[in-house]
């Protein structure tokens, strides 16, 4: 068995150094918990397509930046700060400002020069057509014989359903 010195002011150290993020962090002291923040996104897998909803409020559309590549999205822009004078008494912003930036890496490769935007109510959604090789095919396979026929999903919803058609299996 392995004897530990326990030393318990580098302990209390570090315990004293947690408390301290804590509370810079509750009373917003903390630069990086302030300006630090991403757009929140949702991706959708259709058929032919990629739907990327990416949600933005209080951007105006000439302050985002969109990059498209085959693999991945990159969307950043800058949220800017309003400069407001009181009068009377204090005022307090919760709101966010200052610039972002997200890159979302896509799950398959997307034709990136046919892609559409719509930028309307502080949500960006970009339709991001899959590359050709990256449509989901379907491999029809015969029971009586050895060969295989590649289709498209398109033709599958055209063919009767496998209960529906003859199998001749040699068992």
């Amino acid at each position: 068995m392995r004897l530990v010195r326990w030393q318990p002011f580098a302990e209390m150290e570090s315990l004293r150094s947690q408390m301290d993020r804590m509370f810079d962090e509750l009373a917003g002291l903390n630069p990086q918990s302030s300006t630090n923040w991403t757009p929140a996104i949702e991706i959708q897998d259709r058929e032919d397509s990629l739907v990327l909803r990416a949600e933005i409020p209080g951007v105006e559309a000439k302050d985002l930046d969109i990059q498209v590549a085959r693999e991945a999205v990159a969307i950043s822009g800058e949220h800017r700060y309003e400069n407001k004078a009181q009068e009377q008494g204090f005022f307090r912003t919760e709101l966010r400002y200052g610039s972002f930036q997200r890159t979302i890496p896509l799950p398959v490769a997307v034709e990136n020069n046919q892609v559409q935007a719509e930028f309307k109510d502080g949500i960006l959604r970009l339709t991001l057509p899959k590359a050709q090789e990256a449509r989901h095919k379907v491999v029809k396979i015969s029971l009586g014989e050895d060969k295989q026929e590649i289709l498209s999903s398109s033709e599958t919803n055209n063919q009767s359903s496998p209960q529906e058609q003859p199998a001749t299996a040699n068992n």
